[in-house]
């Protein structure tokens, strides 16, 4: 009688929460996350480019002036998923093995994934997109708690063919995979931001026959280089570059303004020193640039036309009304110049966009991305690590909300198991896990209420070092190792080194940063991990 009993009350346990799915009481959530785009350049953050759905997006929803990543794509994806520093997380350098615990370069199992905490409390776990938290099968999507993936493993992939990524003088291999089998295509017959795109809608629309919550990660390899796009789409941007740099970032810090997004008494970064003046260019290399410039443009537009579908099948599948989505970007623009090395001189390549060719951004269009900020990624001054945030809850979130934030990649995670009413497990599978560090963003998102943080905002990526603790950020960049301190209450474009002027707030913040580190295994002698690797990646900065 007492297990007839037992089985009762889960049963009726089991109809209950089924009722209050079918009630839409759990919202559903959607992160989308994009590839090396710059503050910059969306429509609704001052950009010319074509960004009609994310600009609806931040109509209806609201746009933080400051959100941090982690500067680099594997280390910003391994606190995104994990909720956790990424040297707590096993990513403290990139996806590469240093020997050592905090730089293992693969998720931990001390870090639960927000797939494996979300679909213990019943969601449906979705993925489309790229990875690149470990190439080991082991630690893949579906083994790490996605109920459906497609995408790209490692860093990066052409975006024509499936073929291997010339780097550093290697062949690279790419491995793109949906749900554990290898995924090929005849090359040429796809375009991969349509592909991820289109995953995701085949993924909700599978979905859409459960009761169940879903939580979708959607995360575009766009606008990541190699600079490939389709003819019709950089058709649209012919001409819009003639004007160059220069006066394309006045325009863009112009319409920054207007929007709010920008104060005008705030700093604008200084002219980084490594780019030209676009006069001084000879009409040779400015058609070579202007070139790139539209083909970018036109990456970041078709990966809005894919969020686009997504939000049309969200409508579709009457889930519209009880969706938070949130946008980022996963670092800033990058500093990288792939495009001019011996592999590159060496092979037979097609016009700037083509399948056959492989260019980048470049700093000198990336020094626009990250307008109005300072630097590059892989760099710890805000150009490197501030990317925007987007967030929309139709009767949640107030619209045309502008705030300043200050939040971190490792607020996400709290925020969506905050919304549903998620419970964070202390032991997963035999392995006592990590706490979270974060802050949930609701009050933010909801009541427009600051957020309380206890403790300063760190970082460390290849030597460069930074703490933000309210209107101070402290910041060192690798191998000078020297501390600098700004203002960013009205220095957000860190023109003005206060090091030398407040030398005991430099001392109290550098000793926090101290506990830190050794809280978190941090190797503060960047010399003695350094990995010898065929890839360069230049740190900007």
């Amino acid at each position: 009688m007492k297990k007839i009993k037992i089985a009762l009350i889960l049963l009726l346990a089991i109809m209950v929460q089924q009722q209050l799915y079918a009630q839409g009481k759990k919202p559903n959530i959607i992160l989308i996350v994009v590839d090396d785009m710059g503050y910059s350049d969306l429509g609704s953050y001052g950009s010319e480019i074509h960004t009609p759905n994310l600009d609806r997006l931040a109509a209806q929803g609201l746009r933080l002036k400051e959100f941090y990543n982690n500067a680099i794509c594997a280390p910003t994806r391994s606190s995104i998923l994990t909720g956790q520093d990424q040297h707590k997380a096993g990513i403290g350098y990139f996806d590469v093995d240093l020997g050592l615990p905090a730089y293992q370069g693969y998720l931990n199992r001390e870090s639960v994934t927000l797939a494996e905490v979300l679909k213990q409390d019943g969601y449906s776990t979705l993925m489309s997109g790229k990875w690149h938290v470990g190439n080991d099968s082991l630690g893949w999507p579906n083994q790490r708690g996605f109920d459906k993936f497609f995408g790209i493993i490692g860093g990066a992939a052409n975006y024509f063919n499936t073929s291997y990524m010339p780097l550093g003088g290697g062949k690279y291999p790419v491995i793109i995979e949906e749900n554990n089998k290898r995924w090929h295509k005849p090359d040429d017959s796809y375009y991969m931001t349509d592909e991820i795109g289109d995953h995701a809608v085949k993924y909700l629309d599978e979905q859409s026959k459960s009761d169940k919550p879903f939580f979708l990660y959607l995360t575009f390899n766009a606008p990541h280089w190699p600079l490939q796009a389709l003819p019709e789409d950089i058709a649209k941007y012919k001409g819009r570059y003639n004007i160059g740099w220069d006066s394309l970032r006045k325009e863009r810090i112009k319409k920054q303004v207007e929007l709010g997004i920008r104060d005008p008494s705030q700093t604008i970064a200084l002219r980084d020193a490594e780019v030209p003046n676009w006069d001084n260019l000879t009409y040779d290399e400015q058609q070579l640039w202007k070139s790139k410039m539209e083909v970018y443009a036109a990456m970041v537009d078709r990966m809005d036309q894919n969020v686009g579908k997504v939000l049309e099948e969200l409508k579709k599948i009457k889930k519209d009304d009880n969706t938070l989505i949130v946008f980022i970007s996963d670092n800033g623009a990058p500093a990288e110049d792939v495009a001019h090395g011996k592999v590159h001189a060496a092979r037979n390549l097609g016009p700037v966009g083509t399948s056959g060719s492989f260019e980048s951004q470049g700093k000198n269009w990336s020094f626009v991305s990250n307008s109005p900020l300072r630097s590059f990624k892989g760099a710890l001054y805000e150009g490197g690590m501030s990317s925007p945030l987007i967030a929309w809850f139709p009767g949640k979130i107030k619209p045309n909300t502008i705030a300043t934030g200050t939040a971190h990649l490792v607020d996400l995670a709290p925020t969506f198991y905050d919304l549903a009413g998620a419970k964070y497990p202390a032991v997963y599978n035999g392995h006592k896990i990590n706490p979270l560090i974060g802050k949930s963003l609701t009050g933010l998102f909801f009541k427009g209420e600051p957020i309380n943080r206890d403790k300063p905002l760190f970082w460390e990526l290849w030597g460069n070092r930074a703490m933000r603790e309210g209107k101070w950020k402290l910041v060192s960049a690798f191998p000078t190792n020297q501390w600098e301190l700004y203002d960013l209450d009205v220095d957000r474009g860190e023109t003005t080194n206060l090091a030398a002027k407040y030398p005991d707030v430099v001392k109290k913040l550098s000793l926090e940063y101290l506990t830190w580190v050794n809280e978190n295994n941090v190797v503060l002698d960047f010399n003695l991990i350094k990995p010898k690797s065929a890839v360069d990646i230049k740190i900007g900065q």
